[in-house]
C-alpha cells in the first residue's frame, strides 16, 4: 500500500488510496531547470503519453502534474520594475513549454 522513492535526493512516501482517489493539480512536482535543454528534455519525457498544459504545466502518463520551470523565471518576475515583470508574465501566459529566450526577450524589451 505504500512506497518510498527519491527524486533529486528528496525522499517521498506515496500511499495507494484506492481507485476513488485520482491525481489532481492540487499536488504537483516543480522542477527548476538551469538550461533550455533541460526544460526541453524533461518536457518531452514527462509529457510522453500524457498531456501538456499552459505555463509550464503538464501531466505525465499516470496523471501526475508537473511544473517544468526555468530557474531564471523567478529572477525575472522579482525585478523591481513592474513593467518588466508584467511583460514576462504576459509572455509566460502565452506559452505551454516555457522558453527561456522568449522570457528574457520580454524582460529586455524597451
Amino acid at each position: 500500500m505504500t512506497v518510498t522513492f527519491q527524486l533529486a535526493s528528496q525522499e517521498f512516501l506515496a500511499l495507494n488510496g484506492g481507485p476513488e482517489f485520482k491525481f489532481t493539480e492540487a499536488i504537483s512536482f516543480v522542477v527548476n531547470c538551469k538550461t533550455q535543454t533541460e526544460v526541453d528534455e524533461l518536457w518531452e519525457k514527462l509529457s510522453a503519453d500524457g498531456e501538456t498544459g499552459r505555463c509550464g504545466w503538464l501531466k505525465d502518463k499516470y496523471g501526475v502534474s508537473w511544473q517544468i520551470v526555468p530557474e531564471v523565471l523567478g529572477q525575472l518576475l522579482q525585478d523591481k520594475s513592474p513593467e518588466k515583470t508584467e511583460r514576462v508574465m504576459k509572455a509566460l501566459l502565452q506559452m505551454d513549454k516555457l522558453d527561456i529566450e522568449r522570457l528574457k526577450q520580454a524582460y529586455e524589451q524597451a
